[in-house]
């Protein structure tokens, strides 16, 4: 086998070219592309090689390199982690941008390849620009700061170093089990260091993700523990749609009587409207979800991990045993479960091959439950402003509505809004979201009518994913449309890639909701005996010293315009609907600037969460919260 020189930019970019994944006989290239953010830490290495020969790679150009980052995980999660889009920036800042977005590739187990370049290895001209200088360590350099965030860390010290890195990285990334960012510090002088690469180094790699089968012993524990109960309840994680696995999800519950709920990354799975979907559970669940879970002998965890706030399993199931379905056996061991190591399709059809003849005893418990929901969800959806009203999160902010109502001149209510566009939206339609209230609103409310068209941030709660996400998604499935479902808070964190959607012609909407504050932790801070403290949008009085002075007030439409999108003002339901109309027509990206009375979003039904709370106040409201969280602890699950 001879050799070709080549750099080590160029090494790595023939490399990336030349992976494959296959999946139930399916082969597609793996990396469709790179994110690039040009600096001098990259740009006469990778940049260099991209230039001369970036094969079938597709080079987009990012704005912020946690934007486009975060289009990245977006595109892999939406491809079920199939094929990835890498990411590269220069040393220094335009690394530690990216830190944010491994950590969530990280939670979530999306394949994210980030590529920073880094200081010299001979070190012959530090302090090199951008370059931290450790005193007691100068090897360190930020990118060391991706080690607590990466499943897979490496530096290329030497051009050779590059094939184990790649190998490694490969195998990370392509491991369904334990897969998150992998991140391959690329020193600047090294990018430009020839070496005479092995031409095998460069062969088509097909890397097989293949359909774990369980053992006979773990099947025949979980058939012998279903047998034993009468009310289980199947949960719809995200496994199962990275694992495709939705027909065989629901061929179990049909065949067996068992309603399922899901968690965010599950959500969409299935169709909302199946008769045994009782929709989002947990703390943003809904109360259909958590009223069955409560009561169910048995849960019944497909490819979940189990977070607190979306399925609330240390209360709601406190009192139930846990069965998992997954391919990480560090997920499956959770809760003390009886786990089946497994893919979520074998899984699902070897424990259905031996419970033949098993039936839940449910009888109208999951219809009335389904319909109770139905009229709260109608209720919600039709929720007005008037006199005597009172908001869904009452007690807070109640005398400020009024003021509220006249510096945004709106008396739209969130919940209201979100039951219009749920019908106004095309069934295809493709949402995006990520923090503040609106996961919870969406968890509970929105109806997916189509397979994989709920896109949610929620492992890491990450603000500012929503618009790079939207893009990502975009990406993936071009011919579908996809809006951005995101708070005002979250919009000014972090919307650069907007300006990219419009760069590359790939429409993206954005559905603004401005309520002048973040208001999900308002909510938190206050439910919880504080006031409101540093969440409302605010001006600073200049008697007080305080962030109390007036509302501010920003023309979100105003400035989306600037960039050359088409955007529109909503202040009024009708308004809403000729904008939903109107931006399906458009061939670029669209910004819908709604405003919204805070206060408006859904409220918690029936789950609890463990926040930490001051055990010593001087406020009585404080000291009641807290003896309340400690009586709630008491209840829950102590691991």
């Amino acid at each position: 086998m001879g050799t070709i020189r080549l750099t080590t930019a160029q090494a790595l970019v023939k490399f990336l070219n030349n992976q494959y994944v296959e999946f139930d006989g399916r082969k597609e290239k793996f990396v469709k592309g790179i994110f690039t953010i040009f600096g001098h830490g990259n740009v006469l290495g990778l940049g260099q090689a991209l230039e001369e020969d970036s094969g079938e790679l597709k080079v987009y150009q990012g704005r912020n390199e946690q934007g486009m980052a975060n289009a990245a995980i977006a595109f892999a999660k939406q491809k079920h982690r199939k094929q990835i889009i890498a990411c590269t920036s220069s040393v220094g800042p335009g690394s530690a941008n990216m830190v944010t977005s491994a950590a969530a590739a990280t939670a979530n187990n999306i394949p994210l390849l980030l590529l920073p370049g880094d200081v010299f290895a001979t070190r012959q001209p530090d302090p090199v620009l951008q370059q931290i200088e450790q005193t007691h360590d100068l090897s360190i350099s930020t990118n060391d700061a991706f080690r607590a965030v990466s499943k897979y860390w490496d530096r290329v010290s030497r051009p050779e170093q590059l094939m184990s890195a790649m190998l490694n990285g490969m195998r990370v990334l392509t491991n369904p089990a334990d897969t998150g960012a992998v991140t391959i510090a690329l020193p600047q002088d090294v990018q430009g260091e020839a070496w005479d690469f092995p031409l095998r180094f460069f062969e088509k790699r097909v890397h097989r993700i293949e359909r774990r089968e369980p053992s006979v012993e773990s099947v025949n524990d979980a058939v012998k523990l279903i047998q034993s109960k009468k009310k289980p309840l199947l949960i719809l994680g995200g496994g199962v749609r990275y694992s495709e696995a939705a027909d065989a999800f629901l061929q179990f519950a049909e065949a067996f009587h068992i309603p399922f709920a899901e968690t965010q990354a599950g959500k969409s799975g299935v169709e909302s409207g199946h008769r045994l979907n009782l929709g989002g559970l947990g703390v943003t669940g809904n109360l259909a979800a958590n009223t069955i879970a409560k009561e169910a002998d048995l849960i019944i965890g497909v490819g979940t991990r189990f977070t607190d706030f979306t399925t609330a399993s240390k209360q709601l199931f406190s009192n139930a045993d846990i069965l998992t379905i997954n391919i990480s056996e560090f997920h499956a061991s959770k809760l003390d479960a009886v786990k089946v190591v497994a893919d979520a399709k074998a899984g699902l059809d070897a424990i259905s091959r031996q419970l033949q003849g098993y039936k839940s005893s449910y009888q109208n418990e999951i219809s009335e439950a389904k319909q109770s929901w139905l009229n709260e969800l109608h209720r919600l959806s039709n929720i007005c402003y008037g006199d005597n009203f009172v908001p869904e999160i009452a007690g807070h902010l109640d005398e400020e509505l009024a003021e509220y109502k006249k510096a945004l001149g709106t008396e739209l209510t969130q919940t209201s809004v979100i039951g219009t566009l749920n019908d106004c939206l095309d069934d295809e339609a493709i949402i995006v979201g990520a923090a503040g209230s609106l996961p919870g609103d969406l968890q509970r409310m929105w109806m997916s009518k189509s397979r994989n068209t709920y896109h949610m941030e929620y492992g890491y709660s990450l603000m500012g994913y929503e618009i790079a996400g939207a893009l990502g998604v975009k990406l993936a499935n071009p011919n579908q449309e996809v809006y951005a479902m995101t708070g005002d808070g979250s919009y000014l964190m972090l919307h650069s890639e907007l300006v990219t959607s419009l760069q590359e012609g790939k429409k993206i909407n954005v559905i603004l909701f401005d309520n002048s504050g973040f208001g999900c932790i308002n909510n938190l801070q206050m439910g919880n005996g504080m006031g409101s403290f540093g969440t409302e949008f605010r001006k600073r009085n200049h008697e007080t010293g305080n962030l109390d002075g007036p509302l501010m007030t920003i023309d979100f439409a105003k400035v989306a315009e600037g960039y050359g999108a088409k955007t529109y003002s909503v202040r009024t339901m009708e308004e809403l609907q000729v904008a939903i109309a109107d931006a399906k027509q458009q061939k670029v990206s669209t910004l819908i600037d709604i405003k919204v009375l805070p206060k408006t979003m859904t409220n918690g039904y029936d789950a609890w969460w463990h926040v930490g709370l001051a055990e010593v106040s001087k406020k009585e409201t404080i000291q009641t919260a807290y003896t309340e969280k400690e009586t709630a602890l008491v209840k829950a699950r102590a691991y």
